[in-house]
Parts: structure tokens; C-alpha cells; sequence
């Protein structure tokens, strides 16, 4: 029989054991700009905080609710490039430019990959908008410095 005050049985520690979140990797020093945006669009898509597509860019650009807005210069249509360049510019939102769209579509998780990782289809994206950076990072922090 056993009482109420006595202790409960031993348990398996590994079992008992509060479950421990993944150890997320440092927050690393990125070498460069294009590192640094890709780290911030990565962070942005892990609180939906990013915005592709050019109806959804215009909208969220002429709202006012992005913060920041990502353009691929070696898109096609001019008419596109000026109306985002030119949004941004009248409601005041940073604007930086990447050198390829290809570039750009993956950072923004717009690839297949297959199960060794190696790119399987691949989109072209010439534009997106955050209106969400997520967490503060080293990353952010220099792609704002080089904003200024």
C-alpha cells in the first residue's frame, strides 16, 4: 500500500525530461549584403512576413505596411520596375535592388528542391515586399545600416 505522502516512483530521466527546443544556430556575422538579405527574407517567411507577387507588393506598397521592398534589376518590363521604384519612393520605403531574379525566387522559397537538396524547378521573382522582419538579427541590423 502506499501512502499519499510518499514520493511518486522513479521515472526514466530521458522520458521525464521536458522536451528541449532545437538549438537554433548562432546569430552569424553575414559576410555580405546579398547574405544579409537572404538571412532577413528567411526570417520573414518564418512569420509570414513576406509579401510576393505584384499585385500583393503594389497593394502592400501603396498601403503602407511594408517596411522594406526587394527588386530584381534584371527584370524584363520596365513598366514594372518603374511602378515599384515609384511606389516606394512616394510612401517612403526602402528599396534595394538584386542582380538576378533567379536569385531573388530562391531566397523568397519559390524552388523545388529534390531530396539531396540540388534545385529541381526554379521560378523567377522580380519583386518582394516585408512587412515583417521577424527577429532582430545581425543580418538586419547591417541591412539597415546599408539602407541609410
Amino acid at each position: 500500500m502506499s501512502t499519499p505522502d510518499a514520493a511518486p516512483a522513479p521515472t526514466n530521466p530521458e522520458v521525464a525530461a521536458p522536451a528541449v527546443p532545437a538549438v537554433a544556430p548562432a546569430d552569424v556575422e553575414p559576410e555580405n549584403v546579398e547574405q544579409a538579405l537572404a538571412i532577413v527574407i528567411k526570417k520573414s517567411i518564418e512569420v509570414n512576413g513576406l509579401i510576393r507577387g505584384i499585385s500583393q507588393v503594389a497593394r502592400a506598397l501603396d498601403s503602407r505596411t511594408a517596411h522594406l521592398c526587394i527588386l530584381a534589376e534584371d527584370c524584363e518590363e520596365t513598366q514594372y520596375q518603374k511602378l515599384i521604384q515609384a511606389l516606394c519612393a512616394q510612401n517612403n520605403i526602402d528599396l534595394v535592388k538584386v542582380p538576378e531574379r533567379a536569385k531573388l525566387a530562391e531566397w523568397a522559397g519559390l524552388v523545388t528542391r529534390d531530396r539531396t537538396g540540388a534545385v529541381k524547378k526554379s521560378l523567377k521573382c522580380s519583386c518582394v515586399a516585408i512587412r515583417n522582419f521577424g527577429e532582430t538579427t545581425r543580418a538586419l541590423d547591417m541591412l539597415l545600416e546599408q539602407i541609410k
